[in-house]
């Protein structure tokens, strides 16, 4: 099937003004003006008017609970797998899944059939190896032969510090896993990165600046997340970030609330600030959590209650660069197209270019709100309304 998108603003995530383009099979054939596909009906060509539209690479959500996540509740407050619309209609059309707190009831065996599946759905999928806890549980008993053997597995993950929940690594467990990891990435061709989740603890970001700074490791090897938690954490990633480290900062579907309740820097603001202090565009991504908890704890660390997060916060979030920030529209994108494909080594993903894949969104030019989404050439949303479905979603 030939797809050509005429006449619409195109974000590669640079702004290339008014285009066309071309999708063949599942890549993009051709980008440029006034392309025609006229085979004279040998082939069916799709034609989709994109007047009043902007074309953004797909999203790269690179830190989603495929399987859910929590339970820091008790058994009851497990929160649910995320399903095939759930990512579409966000714009998601890569994904990286993870687990969390735990990694017990829910496993790395089961995370990988979860990608697998998602992939025969028609999205682009990968995972971390692990989870919060150190020691790593892993498929093969290695993260080097994770890395080297499992096609999916592109790094270490979530792994927890600062945080009440985690297994309180030290110094020597720590830097051990990073050292694991990179050699595994050099050798299997793949990035090796540290998903490392950071809690609220008063040690922030303490391990991993020990571990450039005490061994030979680079601040590349680690991508830090959650790191607009809180206004403290925030200040000092922004440091790493200046040291030539790259920082995941996370969504959120309900940012006002924990703005005002709980101290979190939205990511509009952390993303300007950023900017503002210099660090480069280049350094920075947008994760959605999605279907990970969202736990609230009392100053005892007692469990209060929790939310979940959604994929959907993304795009949301852009918006609130865009039009309360005045981020430019180009640099906000980068966060969730061209930059995890790049700390991450997803080859072919993250932009519109001739023989890239071709994940396409396609939004309304005025307000940025979604209408249509194409996953490897395949259109999954379309007119805001999704095409195709997971195998047990009701359409």
């Amino acid at each position: 099937m030939i797809k050509l998108l005429k006449n619409i603003k195109l974000y590669k995530p640079e702004d290339a003004g008014i285009q066309d383009i071309l999708i063949i099979g599942d890549k993009i054939g051709a980008i440029g003006k006034y392309l025609m596909a006229d085979l004279g009906g040998a082939v069916d060509v799709e034609i989709i008017d994109g007047s009043g539209k902007i074309a953004i690479p797909g999203l790269i959500d690179s830190h989603v609970h495929m399987l859910g996540g929590g339970g820091e509740g008790g058994y009851k407050t497990r929160t649910p797998e995320i399903m095939l619309t759930d990512l579409t209609t966000a714009g998601i059309t890569t994904v990286v899944g993870c687990l969390g707190t735990d990694g017990v009831t829910r496993n790395m065996q089961s995370l990988l059939a979860k990608a697998r599946g998602l992939e025969e759905e028609g999205l682009s999928t990968y995972v971390y190896s692990g989870s919060y806890q150190i020691p790593v549980k892993t498929l093969t008993g290695s993260i080097m032969e994770d890395l080297i053997a499992i096609d999916k597995i592109i790094g270490v993950g979530e792994i927890a510090i600062s945080d009440h929940r985690s297994s309180q690594p030290t110094f020597e467990e720590f830097s051990k896993i990073a050292a694991e990891a990179r050699v595994g990435g050099m050798l299997s061709g793949k990035a090796g990165v540290l998903d490392i989740h950071l809690g609220d603890g008063e040690r922030t970001i303490d391990l991993i600046l020990r571990t450039i700074d005490e061994t030979e490791i680079p601040a590349t090897q680690f991508l830090p997340t959650h790191v607009n938690r809180n206004a403290a954490l925030f200040e000092k990633c922004i440091e790493f970030a200046k040291r030539g480290g790259c920082i995941d900062l996370t969504g959120s579907d309900d940012a006002d609330f924990w703005e005002e309740q709980y101290g979190e820097v939205r990511v509009g603001k952390a993303i300007r600030r950023m900017l503002e202090e210099g660090v480069g565009e280049d350094c920075f991504t947008l994760s959605s959590d999605a279907q990970g908890s969202l736990p609230i704890f009392n100053e005892k660390k007692e469990y209060l209650g929790l939310g979940v997060g959604t994929a959907n916060c993304l795009l949301k979030e852009i918006r609130n660069c865009v039009f309360r920030e005045g981020v430019p529209l180009e640099t906000a994108i980068r966060a969730v197209t061209v930059n995890p494909a790049r700390i991450l080594k997803l080859a072919g993903k993250g932009k519109l270019e001739k023989g890239f894949d071709a994940d396409v969104c396609i939004l309304d030019e005025q307000t940025l709100e979604l209408d249509s989404v194409i996953a490897k050439g395949v259109m999954m949303v379309k007119d805001k309304r999704p095409l195709v479905f997971g195998t047990f979603e009701k359409k």
